[in-house]
C-alpha cells in the first residue's frame, strides 16, 4: 500500500485522504506513537504503520467496468453458437483477443457482461484462443462448471480439432509432431521456438485433408498438449507454416493470387464432458476469409469432419516420470509393510 506523496509536515498533522491508483480505497495517515505497530483503524479495517504514521485503507474494491455499448452487446451475442445452463460456446472471430493486455483493449473478456442472459453473474473463461485464431471458445456459466471444465482441460480429456491452410504439402499425410517448445530468448515472451533440450514437451497430431498441387494443403490439427502457439510453431518447424502466420513463417507464409493475408487457423470443433452428464460436442463454421480460400483452392468442406481419434496418445516424458514415481512410492510402501510384518513375528 502506498501513495505517491505524503504531505504530513508537522507532528500531529492529519493529512487529507489520498486516492491510491492501485485500487485500494481512500487512505489516510495519522501520527503514530509506536512505530511498526499493527492497529485496528477506522471502520475496523486493518491498519499498519508506515514511516511513523498509521495507514488506514478501506477494503480493496474491484474497478468498475464500463457499460457495454449496443454494438458491443450485439457483437458478443452474435458469437454464441451454443448455450445451456452450464456452458456457452462462442465462434470467436479472428482479430479479437480472448483476454486483454498492455496494448489490447478489445477482447472477449471485456464482452462477457453481454452474455449473462438470465443469470446475474457473467460467464467465465476456461481456456483461450490466440487473437488471430478463430473458432470454438468455451465459457462456463457457473463456478461448478468452471472448475469441472478446467479440470478436464488440464487433464487433457477435452478434445479439440483445428482446421488450417498450410504452405506446401507435408510428405507424411497423417503424422505426429513431437517437438518441445520454450519461450524464444529476446522476444519478451511473445514468441515460442523449438527447444529440445530445455523446452516443455509438445505434441500435435495432423492429417492432410486435401491438397492444391504442391502449393498448399488443408490440414486437420489435434493438439495433444496445450503449449502457447503450439500448432503454429509445429507446422512451421516441419516446413509448412500456416497461411497468413508471418510471425512464425515470415514472408513464405503468404500466398499470392488473391488469398487473404489473415491467419488461416480455425478452432473447428470442441468435445468435452458436460457437468450435467453426457458430452458437449460443438462445431464452429470457419470465418469468411478461410471459407473463401477453401473455395478458391477447390476444396470440399464436407471432407473436413471425420470422427475423433479416441486412441490414447503415447505417454509424454512427464507422464512416464509421474508413473515411475508412483510405482516407486508404492514399492517403498509395500517394503515397509513387509518389514513391520517381520518385526511383529
Amino acid at each position: 500500500m502506498g501513495a505517491r506523496a505524503v504531505d504530513a509536515k508537522l507532528p500531529g498533522a492529519r493529512p487529507a485522504r489520498h486516492d491510491v491508483e492501485t485500487g485500494v480505497g481512500d487512505v489516510l495517515l495519522e501520527p503514530a506513537v509506536q512505530p511498526n505497530a499493527v492497529v485496528i483503524g477506522l471502520n475496523n479495517e486493518l491498519a499498519h504503520l508506515c514511516f511513523g504514521f498509521v495507514v488506514h485503507g478501506s477494503a480493496r474494491t474491484k474497478r468498475e467496468r464500463e457499460p457495454l455499448t449496443d454494438e458491443q452487446i450485439e457483437l458478443a451475442q452474435a458469437m454464441v453458437i451454443h448455450r445451456d445452463a452450464q456452458a456457452i460456446v462462442l465462434n470467436k472471430p479472428a482479430g479479437l483477443a480472448t483476454q486483454g493486455g498492455t496494448r489490447t483493449h478489445e477482447h472477449v473478456d471485456g464482452l462477457l457482461d453481454a452474455l449473462s442472459f438470465e443469470r446475474e453473474d457473467r460467464p467465465k473463461l476456461v481456456h483461450r484462443l490466440d487473437k488471430d485464431t478463430s473458432g470454438a471458445l468455451l465459457l462456463a456459466r457457473t463456478g461448478r462448471a468452471a472448475a469441472f471444465f478446467s479440470r478436464h482441460f488440464s487433464g487433457r480429456s477435452a478434445k479439440k480439432v483445428y482446421w488450417a491452410l498450410v504452405v506446401g504439402v507435408p510428405e507424411i499425410a497423417d503424422g505426429l509432431i513431437e517437438l518441445s517448445l520454450s519461450k524464444q530468448p529476446g522476444s519478451g515472451g511473445e514468441k515460442m521456438h523449438v527447444d529440445e533440450e530445455n523446452g516443455q514437451p509438445a505434441r500435435t497430431r495432423y492429417r492432410v485433408i486435401e491438397r492444391a498441387g504442391n502449393r498448399a494443403a488443408w490440414v486437420e490439427l489435434q493438439p495433444h498438449t496445450g503449449r502457447t502457439h503450439q500448432l503454429r510453431v509445429h507446422m512451421s518447424a516441419i516446413g509448412h507454416p500456416i497461411v497468413g502466420d508471418g510471425k512464425y513463417g515470415g514472408q513464405e507464409a503468404f500466398l499470392t493470387g488473391g488469398v487473404s493475408r489473415k491467419m488461416h487457423l480455425h478452432a473447428r470443433r470442441i468435445r468435452i464432458d458436460h457437468p450435467d452428464g453426457g458430452k458437449l460436442d460443438i462445431t464452429a463454421d470457419p470465418p469468411a476469409h478461410i471459407a473463401e480460400t477453401l473455395e478458391m483452392l477447390g476444396f470440399d468442406p464436407a471432407l473436413g469432419d471425420v470422427p475423433f481419434d479416441d486412441s490414447p496418445p503415447p505417454a509424454t516424458r512427464e507422464v512416464k516420470k509421474a508413473r515411475a514415481r508412483a510405482h516407486a512410492k508404492q514399492f517403498r510402501k509395500e517394503r515397509r509393510g513387509e518389514r513391520r510384518g517381520r518385526g511383529e513375528r
